[in-house]
Order: structure tokens, then sequence, then C-alpha cells
């Protein structure tokens, strides 16, 4: 092992040592569900804004956004932008009226007014669906960077390093709970926050702090001149890219405000108020972020080589940044490379860490508290056994995210995550806004809404050149697709409003309007929500 990697080791090391020490320091103050699922809901408004940042600012970001536009120059930018805008729904829509009429989970929401076992199964599989795709983004982006940093080589070590990830992060859910997941997470966003800003001023300094001269090398080295700073590179090709382009858009922005892994963070304040003062942090930390990500994608293109070939592009962009890093540096071999590439390796790892703990905490919340209390023990369930049906959860959360991990390293993983937003988009964000502002809107409309929108987009990626037909598919060598765009957003997202619809007016239910009043009062107000989390 060399010198480089003997320090990439160590720091991974001492940032898995932090972790785990909060994780078993939380399991110490965690007594009861509403620990486990809430962290007892006595974070502020500061610290959940961290979190929510340590959570949304994953390895896709990080490591994904940055790859893309070394690859594709202004193409790749638009997923910042796509990323960032997505808040501002978040805030407007969903994030206050959520936390004030729910209790451990977005089925608590939808089932207030409704019947409570089959929309409580519902809202479990999306749940269970839109975490396990986010879950291999951040598997895959951990198997890159680990295998690259410590030198490993062969499919069957890179596979064993995605199996270890996945048992860490198991770990973290079932001894720390939310606690411990909360606070694993504002160290995550502490640290990456302080590397990005590291890297942008070094970067930056290369070339006197004049952005142009930076866009400007960027655009020579790849050799692709103007057209690198400029549209089209990815997106508008044809009809068929232009198409593909809004309906990424469109999941990207939408997607956020679905997405169970966020909404379930809204629980851990005490107030409302509380809940908007952490989607505000929140904004301010992820927009300086993706800011930043603009330095470290095409920093990567005028210093690194991207073209066909190159470890860059081998990785899907997925090792951009630490290669930057290292460049940055004083370049490999040098001391100040190693010090950089190892520091800002361990960041993407500790990066990672923490996003895959927060969503298989999430679903394996949802597991236990709606499938099993809810619908299968039909509220009979003790806190004690709730939990521990979480913790099992995990476990098989966790293993299905490693065995659908280990195939699918060759694609890039802010691309995974765009179709987790495209999932959660279809999937809950239809039902969710129905019920808040939909009085007509009743069971069966929650869980066509649903399962339309999720068994929609799960049919288009299933038929699209990112699992069959093409050099980068999950499956090469295959062919059975017949649509034609990578991402599915622009059909599955209008699918699950329109089926959310139709069930609701083809239903003869009117049990769900008596409570939208008190619904609508308690979103607004926030009046009767303290009992409900109590009760």
């Amino acid at each position: 092992m060399s010198n480089t990697e003997t320090l990439t080791a160590v720091l991974f090391l001492a940032v898995v040592a932090v972790t785990v020490g909060i994780t078993f320091w939380a399991s110490r103050q965690s007594s009861g569900a509403a620990d486990f699922y809430a962290g007892g809901r006595q974070f502020s408004g500061f610290q959940n804004g961290m979190a929510v940042s340590g959570d949304y600012m994953s390895a896709a970001s990080f490591l994904g956004i940055s790859g893309l536009i070394a690859l594709n120059g202004y193409d790749g930018f638009l997923y910042s932008i796509g990323f960032l805008v997505a808040w501002l729904v978040a805030l407007l829509l969903v994030a206050e009226l959520l936390r004030n009429s729910g209790r451990y989970t977005m089925a608590d929401q939808l089932a207030y007014r409704m019947k409570q076992r089959p929309v409580r199964t519902a809202a479990a599989t999306s749940t269970v669906v839109v975490s396990i795709f986010y879950l291999l983004a951040q598997m895959v982006g951990a198997g890159a960077l680990v295998t690259l940093l410590l030198g490993i080589e062969g499919e069957t070590a890179k596979a064993l390093v995605i199996v270890a990830v996945g048992l860490l992060m198991v770990f973290y859910v079932t001894v720390g709970g939310m606690k411990g997941t909360t606070y694993v997470q504002i160290v995550k966003a502490i640290l990456l926050m302080v590397g990005t800003v590291l890297i942008t001023i070094l970067v930056l300094a290369k070339f006197d702090f004049n952005l142009s001269e930076l866009l400007g090398a960027a655009a020579s080295n790849t050799g692709k001149g103007d057209a690198f700073l400029q549209p089209g590179l990815k997106y508008g090709i044809d009809l068929t890219s232009k198409v593909d382009f809004i309906s990424l858009g469109i999941a990207l922005v939408l997607g956020t405000a679905g997405l169970p892994h966020i909404l379930i963070r809204f629980y851990t304040v005490p107030t409302a108020k509380a809940a908007r003062t952490s989607v505000m942090w929140a904004i301010g930390l992820i927009g300086s972020f993706y800011l930043m990500t603009l330095a470290l994608g095409f920093g990567a293109a005028a210093l690194l080589d991207t073209g066909a070939g190159s470890k860059v592009a081998e990785s899907g962009g997925n090792l951009a940044s630490p290669l930057l890093a290292e460049a940055v540096g004083g370049g490999a071999g040098t001391t100040g490379g190693a010090v950089l590439l190892a520091l800002i390796s361990a960041v993407a790892f500790a990066t990672i860490l923490a996003v895959v703990a927060g969503l298989t905490l999430t679903s394996a919340s949802s597991v236990a508290h709606d499938l099993y209390a809810n619908v299968i023990k039909k509220g009979a369930a003790s806190e004690k056994e709730e939990v521990r049906v979480a913790r099992i959860a995990a476990f098989v959360i966790g293993g299905i995210a490693i065995a659908l991990a280990i195939p699918a390293q060759k694609l890039n993983i802010a691309f995974l995550v765009a179709l987790a937003f495209a999932v959660a988009a279809s999937a809950n964000l239809p039902s969710i806004l129905f019920n808040l502002f939909w009085r007509r809107f009743n069971t069966r409309g929650a869980t066509w809404a649903i399962y339309g929108g999720l068994i929609t987009c799960l049919v288009l990626v299933a038929s699209s050149p990112v699992v069959s037909g093409s050099p980068t598919a999950l499956f090469t060598g295959h062919d059975w697709s017949w649509f034609p765009l990578a991402n599915p957003g622009i059909i599955s997202i209008p699918a699950g409003f329109f089926f959310g619809w139709l069930g609701t007016v083809t239903s003869k239910e009117t049990e769900s309007e008596l409570a939208f009043d008190e619904l609508e009062v308690r979103a607004l107000t926030g009046a009767g929500a303290e009992a409900a989390v109590e009760h």
C-alpha cells in the first residue's frame, strides 16, 4: 500500500470512528419510538437545517454533479440548478403543512382522513422503492471512491466494498435511530462544506480568481471549445434529448417535495416555526454548495484528462472531485496532493455514510410504523415491537440495496438520483398535494395516485435505455427498450396526478371529506398537532 493509500485509509477509519462514536452516544440518549423515528423532536431549526443539508447534499451532488459538469459542461450544471430550485417547492407547498399534520411518516398525514390500511400499505411501498433507488446511487459512489483510493481492483473486491458500506449503514440505523443519524448528518454537512470551500478556493486560485479564465481553460482542455460552455452537448442534440431534458427538469424540481427521507426530517423539530427555519438554513447551505459545484466541475474539466479512457470518464464522472483535489494539492505523487485526495475522499465517504443511514432509517420506519404497527397489528403494536421491526427492516432493505448496487456500478450517481426524484414526484407528490388541498380527495384516489404513478414510472424506467439497449445500460448486451427517454418524469408525474383524480371521482366515499376541515386547520396553524404526536 502506497503512502497515499495509507493516509486515505487512516482518514477513512477516523471518519468512521467518529460517526460510530456519535451513534453509540445517541443510542444511550434514545428511548421509545419518538426518539427512534423523530429524535424526540428536540432539534432546533438550525440543527435540523444542517441535517437536512446533510441528507440532501449526497454523493450524487458532491461526486455525480461535478462529474457531469466535467464531462458535459453547461448541460451538466443544469442538474445543480434543478436540485436547488426544487427547494422552493418543498418550502412553499410542503414543509410546514406536513410537519403540522403528521407524526412520524408521510403515511400518517395521508391516513389522517383516509382508510388506514390501504393508504399506509401504498405509502410504505412507495417509500421503500424511492429509498432503494436513492440508496443505489450512494452505494455506487462508495464503491467507486473506495476502490480508487485504496487501490482495490477486481469485481469481487468492489462488490465487497459495497457490502461493507451497506453493513455500516445498517449499524447506524439499528443502533442510533434518528438521533444518531441526525448528528452524523450534521457532522457530515460541516465536513462537506469545509472541504468544498477549500477545493473551490484552491481551484479559483489556480486561475487568479478569474472565473472567465477558468471556463476558457475548461473549454480548451476538453477539446470541445465553445460548445462545452453552451447548451446542447448532452441535451438538445435532437428532439428526444430535448424532451429528455424537460423530463429531467420536471423530476428534479418536483421530486424533492416527495422524497420520504427529506419529508421525515420535518417531524424532528418541535414547532412549525422551527420547520420553516430549518428549510431556510438548508436553502442557504445547499445554495452555496451548488454554486461551488461550478468550480469543482469546470475545474476538473480544466485541470484533468476527461477524454475517453480517462479515470474520470471510466467512472462516469464520479471521480472528478477527488482527482481534482489531488491536482490542486500538487498533483499525483506529491504530499499535498495525497493529503487533499485523502481528505476529500474521507469527506465524500462521510457524505455517503450519512445519506445511506438517513434513507435506510426512513424506509425501515415506514415498514415498522405503517405496515407492521398500523396494517398488520391494526394499531395494537407496542413501541418496543415497532422499533424492533424497524431494525429488522433496516437489515432487509440494506441487503436489497447491496444486491442492486453491485451491477449498477457503471452508471453516473447524479443520474441515478434523478431517477429516484422521478419516482418520488410520480408516486408521493400527487397524493400529498391532493390530500392537503382537495376536499373531495379520498382513499381510492390516494392509493391510485401512489400505485399509478409508481408503476408507470417503474415500467418506463425498465423499458428505457437506462436498463437495456445502450452501452452504459444496467444490462449491457440485452435490448428490450421501447421507451426512448432516460428520465420518465414527463409521463409518469402527470400520470400520478391523473390516477389520483380518476380514483377520487369514480369513488362514492365521502367520509374523507368530513375530516378535511380539521386537517386544513391543523396543517395551516399547527393546532392539535402536538396532541397527535403525544397520542
